[in-house]
């Protein structure tokens, strides 16, 4: 398949045909404000819960309202953001966290410790790190108001990094009063206590997002912004997101300066902004993006292990990784359960991805396990980048398997919603849904969420696998990065074997801004440090 059929002709116009006579929205025909930042992300924002979902586009609004304990910088080191500090004693087994002075949420209350308490547990219900922290906690109290204590069975050296791993959920912090809604139930009030103030009166889902700076919030005196750590300096007084799905209208938009950010542009777009002087195009991450098959385990027919191995000798990871990123190799590399270019990756049963392609062996394969012509319904989504693009080279696979395929392509705020369902496919549910992450997340198996055999706990497909489950036990207990790096391999083998997703490769994810824009923080769409020169 070729990138240019996947986004149509909209995204492949050339730069005259970009005219911005055809922006819908007046407030995007005045020149951009100085001290107003207007960004096109990769996906409307449909949810505002960053505990109950993983979408990105939920994280990357997530990381303007809220605040961390601890954030993770760019060697993943934790970092102290809303903590002065901590202590640990008792052979850690107590761990005694201490806020800063003077924090304060968007609504004018006090940040205590009994907000956090609320908080941490509500991630640990959600998060694959806090699901590990949470059968070890004997107890987590609120000592004062600005002291929590972590009491712990046994010690778990990984504590820190665990509340200060980014991936999703992240450990945000939260009113009690908000914290206290059931994980498994959205939020229905947005209010942090991070660098910029949601300003729920201005939204609109499917059209505009707003954010203004937080004036009572106090950056971290110490260190250099590296990831999620740092001081977060908000330069700006108003951040806008203006969700613009139509490619040439984005396009045009970034070019004329009435948009500063466009998130997620394709290939095709990225082209045309490299001869545009005014423009930058660069990678958001300096690593790679994994992306993924994921199954639904619970129905059939990926409730069989013998279906889900058998469409691994089908999948092409260059193809999928050709749909997003175009032709050119320097983009995008294969991939096993690691992101590659980080300590864990390797390669232990690579074959199973990188031998000979072949859709007539997985055709044989799913005849002897069994397919009966099940259906299998596809869920994707039309309008944000890299899932489209990856969704539409699944759709052809299938179709040469000759399955029985439903494919339903919707917004992805709607794939979002639907891929909760634990209903099977005549009652509404789905079969399996390709999606991407950023490269953190797939650095080790504490962030690795799809990753998790843990059943109904899982994320979304909850597979049941406990080797998968024993060995992520074992690597938190490893000694030393040799340690950890064996049992990697393990995890991997055991990953490829029991199949709970298929790595379709990783990506360089590539972003465009005005040039005019400064101090961007390197991982995913941060907007503190940024500014205008």
């Amino acid at each position: 398949m070729h990138r240019r059929s996947l986004l149509g002709g909209a995204a492949a116009l050339p730069a005259a045909a970009l005219s911005t006579a055809s922006l819908p929205t007046a407030s995007l025909a005045q020149p951009a404000n100085a001290r107003v930042l207007k960004f096109v992300p990769q996906a409307n924002l449909t949810s505002l819960d960053p505990i109950w979902t993983t979408a990105n586009v939920t994280r990357n609004h997530a990381w303007l309202v809220y605040d961390v304990l601890y954030g993770m910088d760019a060697r993943f080191q934790p970092q102290p953001q809303m903590a002065a500090g901590h202590t640990v004693e008792d052979e850690g087994r107590a761990w005694t966290f201490t806020l800063r002075d003077g924090l304060r949420f968007h609504d004018g209350e006090p940040v205590r410790a009994t907000d956090c308490v609320a908080s941490l547990r509500r991630w640990m219900k959600r998060n694959p790190n806090g699901q590990k922290i949470e059968p070890l906690v004997d107890e987590l109290v609120a000592l004062d108001d600005r002291r929590l204590r972590f009491r712990l069975k046994r010690a778990f050296p990984r504590l820190l990094a665990s509340l200060a791993n980014p991936s999703n959920p992240a450990a945000f912090i939260m009113p009690e009063r908000i914290a206290r809604t059931d994980p498994f139930q959205q939020i229905r009030e947005t209010v942090g206590s991070g660098p910029f103030r949601f300003l729920p009166r201005e939204y609109n889902s499917g059209s505009f997002v707003a954010y203004e700076r937080n004036p009572d919030y106090q950056p971290i005196s110490s260190g250099a912004a590296s990831l999620t750590a740092g001081p977060k300096v908000a330069h700006f007084d108003r951040i806008e997101w203006h969700i613009i799905t139509d490619a040439a209208t984005a396009a045009a938009a970034l070019q004329a300066g009435e948009i500063d950010w466009y998130e997620q542009p394709s290939p095709e777009i990225q082209q045309l902004f490299r001869r545009n002087r005014q423009i930058v195009v660069e990678p958001i991450d300096i690593l790679p993006n994994p992306a993924i098959l994921r199954f639904n385990h619970l129905h059939p027919p990926f409730n069989d292990k013998k279906i889900r191995q058998a469409l691994l000798p089908a999948v092409d990871q260059s193809d999928y990784m050709t749909a997003i990123v175009g032709p050119d190799p320097a983009g995008f590399s294969s991939m096993g359960i690691f992101t590659p270019g980080t300590p864990l990756a390797n390669d232990a049963g690579m074959g199973a991805l990188l031998g000979p392609r072949s859709i007539d062996r997985s055709k044989a394969l799913l005849r002897e396990a069994g397919y009966a012509n099940q259906p299998i319904r596809l869920i994707g989504p039309t309008d944000i980048l890299a899932p489209a693009a990856l969704t539409q080279v699944a759709v052809d696979m299938f179709r040469k398997l000759e399955v029985n395929l439903d494919f339903v392509l919707t917004d992805w705020g709607s794939v979002i919603q639907r891929r909760a369902s634990r209903e099977p496919v005549e009652k509404g549910g789905w079969s399996t849904f390709l999606t991407a992450f950023s490269s953190f997340e797939f650095a080790d198996p504490a962030g690795n969420f799809p990753l998790r055999g843990n059943g109904a706990a899982a994320w979304f497909g909850w597979p049941t696998i406990p080797r998968l489950e024993e060995l992520r036990d074992a690597w938190f207990d490893a000694p030393d990065i040799e340690a950890q790096q064996r049992l990697a391999r393990e995890i991997q083998l055991t990953a490829l074997d029991e199949v709970p997703y298929i790595p379709v490769g990783a990506y360089l994810s590539m972003t465009s801004l005005r040039r005019n824009l400064s101090g961007r923080v390197p991982g995913f769409a941060l907007f503190w440090n940024l500014k205008r020169s």
